[in-house]
């Protein structure tokens, strides 16, 4: 098959050992980003299967329209950037492995490195060092304050762990399964979402982003928030209500903020408002970016990669396509 990769910024893929599943395979391998519709249309006019590193590239019916010889998508995770509805209608399977009870370490460690260094003011003390300035503020210790971890899943309760291994006091809320889940994990959940965020010295965002979850951290959740508080976002940038973190940051409440994700990705203007702001620590979605990570996520790409090439697609989540493919289920 003809196999397409977009988004490879640092050319990784070639270099995992996964990427020998891909033998005999003709693989082409975008190490830049591009969004436009013509210029994707053009690369990717001879493509069979197309590979996506998580959200970086939408795959729209303007685009899969012009694709007449795509017939795989294959990716790992939630899928909102993909038209699904226009990929089955098209013929084309979508396979994305939701890796069911395996946590991202990964990103898991980034919020862990995130709250460290938005606590202790890492960033900024390295910059001022930098410009030959010694010590430019106190920082806080973690030992003794209350993490709060909202939506309690594969990461929130690893990062739950992690408070807990530094002497934090873990405080959950979550859907109520999920809130069943962290009291048999021996924590503590909150009274109530109002509670949760007036009581939490720092709160840790670890939900999906979907329908239901969209906004679900708002302006009056924010403004609960203690002046001295911090919020981490490692999840997605859309389940803060629009406008309300850098409103609420600029009110003082919470004091700080430390986050991986953006509205629009990637962000490559400097003068964002966000990044402009010195309470504010920012990393450009390394979540899931380690070569350990990139290992087990495209072992499961190119597994269904081989098991469509076979006639046999696994981690269908438009299976209706089947049919029309003469594929087996």
């Amino acid at each position: 098959m003809k196999v397409a990769i977009l988004d490879d910024y640092h050319d990784t893929v070639r270099t995992l050992e996964c990427f020998r599943k891909l033998s005999g395979h003709d693989t082409t391998i975008w190490n830049d980003h591009v969004q436009h519709v013509d210029a994707l249309a053009g690369r990717l006019r001879e493509t069979e299967a197309l590979v996506l590193i998580r959200e970086r590239t939408e795959i729209r019916a303007p685009l899969l329209q012009r694709l007449s010889k795509l017939r795989l998508i294959s990716q790992r995770s939630v899928y909102p950037h993909i038209d699904i509805e226009a990929c089955t209608q098209l013929g084309i399977v979508v396979s994305s492995s939701q890796h069911p009870g395996t946590p991202s370490y990964a990103t898991a460690e980034l919020t862990w490195a995130l709250v460290l260094a938005a606590m202790r003011g890492i960033p900024q003390q390295v910059a001022a060092l930098k410009a030959g300035k010694w010590q430019v503020g106190v920082g806080n210790t973690l030992r003794g304050k209350t993490l709060g971890i909202y939506g309690y899943g594969r990461i929130g309760s690893v990062v739950a762990g992690y408070g807990r291994a530094f002497g934090m006091s873990v405080l959950v809320w979550a859907r109520e399964g999920s809130r069943e889940r962290a009291r048999s994990d021996g924590y503590t959940v909150a009274s109530g979402k109002a509670a949760f965020f007036s009581e939490c010295d720092v709160i840790s965002l670890h939900m999906r982003l979907l329908d239901a979850t969209r906004g679900i951290v708002t302006a009056d959740d924010l403004a609960r928030m203690k002046p001295t508080a911090l919020l981490v976002n490692t999840s997605r940038a859309p389940l803060i209500a629009p406008g309300a973190l850098l409103a609420a940051l600029k009110a003082g409440r919470p004091g700080m903020a430390a986050v991986d994700v953006y509205e629009d990705e990637p962000v490559l203007d400097p003068a964002h408002r966000l990044l402009a702001m010195d309470n504010v620590v920012c990393t450009p979605h390394l979540g899931y970016v380690t070569r350990d990570e990139y290992e087990v996520q495209f072992s499961d790409i190119f597994d269904q990669i081989v098991a469509y090439a076979a006639g046999a697609p696994i981690n269908v989540v438009n299976p209706k396509v089947l049919e029309s493919a003469g594929l087996r289920r």
